[in-house]
């Protein structure tokens, strides 16, 4: 039975994959707006109905990964080595990423075409800003739990929103050099060096807030 219900999981993993990178190729050829549902659902070879199982909106099949981009500056923090500040856990955290291409800063190769579908698309900037603010919300949540807050507490609101800025800040210099037609090797050294600059700033500010478990 275990068997069974894993493979089950598995395979609903793999179609929900599935659906979502069929849309992401669409709309990249389409544009987001000129995609419909029943587009995609043809050409993943569903229907409709099993798209919206596992996507309740068309931005959910747009921004798939939503859950893992809004909690991933929380889980990086709720997950910081013994004696690591938050901002020396977020460098190592975006250092490590740039190393291994991943996509969770958004300084990727394909970052630029997701900018630009983003811009085209007034649902899109608006679920954009909501999942910004969605971040800041998991972050303050996961440094009032860190610091035993009590709920009128302010600070790790504050916190939590220079943190956000921060790092929107670096993405939204990696794009502007890549937009101006520089290529992601070219980059890349300067954007290291531009955030460990910003990394600095912030634990001006911040210092060891909370202190280092």
């Amino acid at each position: 039975m275990a068997e069974e219900l894993g493979l089950r999981e598995r395979k609903k993993r793999e179609t929900r994959q599935r659906i979502a990178d069929v849309a992401m190729g669409l709309f990249m050829i389409r544009g987001f707006d000129q995609t419909t549902v029943a587009d995609i659902a043809e050409a993943a070879d569903v229907s409709v109905n099993t798209v919206f199982n596992y996507f309740k909106t068309k931005e959910d099949l747009f921004f798939d990964r939503q859950d893992v981009a809004v909690q991933s500056l929380g889980r990086v923090v709720a997950s910081r080595r013994e004696g690591e500040s938050i901002v020396e856990a977020l460098r190592r955290d975006f250092h490590e990423a740039l190393d291994e291409r991943d996509w969770r800063y958004g300084i990727v190769n394909g970052a630029g075409d997701f900018y630009e579908m983003v811009m085209a698309s007034p649902a899109l900037r608006g679920r954009m800003r909501e999942m910004h603010e969605l971040r800041k919300g998991y972050l303050a949540q996961v440094l009032a739990e860190e610091t035993d807050a009590d709920p009128d507490d302010p600070v790790p609101r504050f916190v939590a929103a220079q943190v956000v800025a921060l790092t929107q800040a670096i993405s939204g210099e990696y794009l502007r050099r890549l937009r101006a037609g520089e290529s992601y090797v070219v980059i890349l050294p300067s954007v290291r060096v531009a955030a460990d600059r910003g990394f600095d700033l912030l634990k001006s500010g911040i210092g060891n807030y909370p202190e280092p478990t």
